[in-house]
């Protein structure tokens, strides 16, 4: 019963964050902006993590 909660807690998160990235970057070129920014971030995170 918990997973089932937690799953369906995941999944409303999941539609809701597509939701606002596709809302939020409305062109290709939007879109492709947001994910150099995601790609810097995730690449920033993992040298920070490995100082």
């Amino acid at each position: 019963m918990r997973k089932r909660i937690i799953g369906s807690f995941i999944s409303c998160l999941l539609v809701l964050a597509a939701g606002s990235y596709l809302a939020g970057c409305a062109t290709i070129e939007g879109a492709g902006k947001d994910l150099k920014k995601a790609g810097e971030a995730i690449s920033d995170a993992a040298r920070d993590a490995s100082s």
